[in-house]
């Protein structure tokens, strides 16, 4: 019989280790930036527990104990620059928390102006510092494309350094839905479609950026990723299972790294909107999974109640907000309008006021704000776009490309090119928007892949670059003609094509997920000429690269890379750098197959055959086009000898075993050893297989690796309708390899 597991769900901790030294080094491991100590811990955030945690408290029911209902209510709003801001709502208390304010020396007034607020209670200050400030990493699909949970640390962690720098100190981020659907145009915000790398990713993420002084906000409570036809803010619609066994996770996975706030959704799940969902953000996220910081909605979600439906009117809609858990007020200013009068009307206990200003100032307190000196407008320059950050971002950017195909070993640019063509404005234009440019800081002086490529190859190679087109979220034909000429005389064409402005991002969804605008006629042209074409992709989200992967032999799927994209793909181009990242996300072969993932459920009449009656397209394979945790090397590597340390493991226990790597190529490499494990009768259907584990491997040419793995049992329990965990006796499945197809398999008995 099955283990029933009531409390709180439990995040299972996967161990991976290495047995014997590492063999070899691949050049994007070396020397990988670290996070310096003494900067570190000189604005490092987390939770502080024992004494000084009951000290806190202390503080907190004092500093509430002298404030007036409209002092409590300013703690609840969170407004900003675009919301006719008047800095004085700061110095009377109106407002406690700000965002969209990145010049520090706006910054700097405003913290002042809190000083001289009556009881003195510090700002938070909020931006989208999502991948980068003045230093722009890659995506977090990107990072996630790395699967290497110490490099999106530091990718955090750098972030959070230069944000601080400006006097921000809170970051809405990081964004931990699950993202199956590409059409969605906020895909590249997140860590994809697997829940276990969702969940590493947002534990190294929260990790990162409170290392580096920032608190973070986990979003969106919860399934916001869902929407239905992958269209933003549309409804969602989850059954109570999938949504703890699939949604929950990565944000369990944040607030045990030590997440401070969470962000609401701002859709409706099962007809209810995320920000009037009580049973959501009450009972499930601070009661069942025990969150200790504060909820805020989204941009202006509160008064969104309206237009969903569920409120009549501002007041209405800021006191059921209030009363399902949204502590503060993202820009709606319904709380600041409506909550006074609401507990006067007895609409509203003030002991629900005081919750949320609790957890408010529980916050603040724990974030070191109270003590922490303002920010010095006279020294952010000089934190900003430091080289310890360009390494940071450089190293990144190395491991997130992904190669897709190499046919005829392509690349890396052999010895006998002596001429490229260079084609693409992506490979061009500054394409990653820094906070940096808006305020006179420092930027960075970027190169193009053309300068890249010619440092590389030296001046026996002729390289000349066309933009081919134009884009200023609108993509046109530019220099057809000339271009084309260009890709003729060349010896090889290195296309750069993508996403750009508002293909990507909030309200960016799309039905056809080709390459926008005249690019892929350009392709097509650039095909004819009968050169050979390497593709770089920079998007921010899958395309469906089905005719075009069976006319061009090398693409690279290199989502947007940030500060230093263009110097890595210089690098992994010309083979300075062997490219080790996997896809976070199946490419789709075509819309008509979406969603498409690799742990889906089973069917009773799976395809098999090939024949009627089995569940399959009539035009379309079932199979993406390149699955979850593919991607290729310029080396090969080989999997053998699978075992399993007990052919029986108890349901307290853990499965563990070992498999050897070898780097069976002439290069150094890095390689992803996958674990999935799959549960082959259950209670309920159970999907095909499941990511538990993973390691990235370093292998010198020809060297071979023994790598050990370690599973909790307690990691394969899922829940039933009522919400319930459930742990089952029975047979594994276990699966080793380097992408969701991984066939070395062996099998173990769970049992009582």
């Amino acid at each position: 019989m099955s283990r029933l597991f009531l409390p709180a769900l439990a995040l299972a901790t996967l161990a991976f280790s290495l047995a014997g030294p590492a063999q070899g080094q691949n050049r994007s491991a070396q020397n990988q930036p670290s996070q310096p100590a003494a900067a570190q811990a000189q604005n490092a955030m987390t939770w502080r527990s024992g004494p000084e945690a009951a000290e806190i408290e202390r503080r907190v029911e004092a500093l509430l104990a002298q404030m007036t209902l409209d002092e409590k209510i300013g703690q609840l709003n969170l407004t900003g620059r675009g919301d006719g801001f008047d800095p004085q709502w700061v110095a009377t208390g109106r407002s406690g928390a700000i965002m969209n304010f990145i010049d520090p020396r706006e910054v700097r007034r405003l913290q002042d102006l809190a000083r001289t607020s009556r009881l003195q209670i510090p700002l938070i200050i909020g931006l989208d510092a999502i991948h980068g400030f003045a230093t722009y990493f890659p995506q977090p699909i990107g990072q996630a494309a790395t699967f290497d949970p110490k490099l999106i640390e530091l990718a955090a962690y750098w972030t959070a350094r230069e944000s601080r720098a400006a006097g921000v100190n809170w970051t809405f981020a990081p964004m931990v839905d699950l993202t199956r659907d590409p059409r969605w145009g906020r895909v590249f915000e997140g860590a994809g479609e697997d829940v276990h790398l969702a969940s590493v990713v947002a534990a190294a993420r929260v990790r990162g950026y409170h290392r580096g002084g920032v608190a973070t906000s986990v979003k969106h409570f919860a399934g916001y990723g869902e929407a239905e036809a992958g269209r933003d803010y549309n409804s969602v619609w989850i059954p109570l299972s999938k949504l703890l066994d699939r949604h929950v996770p990565p944000f369990q996975a944040a607030i045990a790294a030590g997440a401070f706030t969470a962000m609401t959704s701002l859709s409706a799940m099962n007809g209810m909107p995320a920000t009037a969902d009580r049973g959501l953000l009450t009972d499930l996220l601070k009661g069942r999974l025990g969150f200790r910081g504060f909820v805020v909605s989204d941009f202006a979600s509160i008064e969104e109640l309206i237009k969903h439906g569920v409120a009549a009117d501002g007041a209405e809609a800021a006191r059921k907000a209030l009363l399902a858990g949204v502590d503060m007020d993202m820009f709606s200013g319904l709380y600041i309008q409506h909550l006074a009068d609401e507990v006067r009307a007895e609409r509203v206990p003030v002991a629900a006021i005081d919750e949320a200003v609790r957890r408010i100032l529980r916050v603040k307190f724990h974030m070191g704000l109270f003590e922490a000196a303002p920010v010095d407008p006279a020294a952010t320059a000089g934190q900003l776009i430091t080289p310890p950050a360009r390494a940071a971002a450089l190293a990144v950017a190395r491991e997130a490309m992904v190669l897709l195909k190499n046919d005829g070993d392509i690349l890396p640019i052999r010895p006998d090119v002596r001429s490229i063509a260079v084609v693409g404005a992506l490979a061009m234009v500054d394409e990653d928007w820094q906070y940096g440019d808006n305020v006179g800081l420092p930027r960075i002086r970027r190169s193009t892949v053309q300068a890249e490529l010619a440092r590389h190859l030296g001046p026996q190679v002729r390289i000349s670059a066309h933009s081919g087109f134009t884009t200023q979220c609108g993509i046109e034909f530019a220099e057809r003609e000339a271009t084309l000429a260009a890709a003729r005389a060349a010896d090889l064409i290195v296309a750069v094509l993508g996403e750009e402005c508002e293909f990507m991002g909030e309200s960016a969804s799309r039905t056809r997920l080709d390459l926008p605008g005249v690019q892929g006629e350009l392709l097509s042209d650039l095909i004819a000429t009968g050169k050979p074409v390497v593709l770089v992709l920079k998007t921010g989200r899958p395309l469906v690269l089905t005719d075009i992967a069976a006319r061009v032999p090398a693409i690279i799927q290199s989502f947007h890379l940030g500060s230093e994209g263009r110097v890595a793909i210089g690098e992994v181009l010309t083979g300075r750098v062997n490219p080790s990242g996997k896809l976070p996300m199946s490419m789709p072969r075509s819309v008509g197959q979406i969603p498409v993932y690799y742990d889906h459920l089973p069917t009773g009449r799976p395809q098999i055959k090939h024949e009627r009656y089995e569940s399959s397209f009539i035009d379309e394979r079932n199979e993406p086009l390149f699955p979850f945790g593919f991607g290729l090397s310029y080396t090969r590597f080989t999997l053998d000898q699978l075992a399993l340390d007990q052919a029986r493991v108890p349901l307290a226990g853990t499965i563990a075993g070992s498999v050897r790597i070898t780097n069976a190529g002439a290069r150094d490499g890095r390689e992803v050893v996958q674990v999935y494990l799959r549960q082959r009768v259950g209670s309920r259907s159970r999907p095909v297989r499941e990511l538990k584990a993973f390691e990235k491997v370093t292998l010198a040419a020809g060297a071979s690796q023994t790598v050990r793995f370690a599973v909790p049992v307690e990691a394969l329990a899922f829940h039933d309708d009522q919400g319930r965990r459930r742990l089952e006796p029975g047979l594994y499945d276990v699966f080793v390899g380097t992408d969701s197809r991984a066939s070395l398999a062996a099998t173990v008995e769970v049992g009582e």
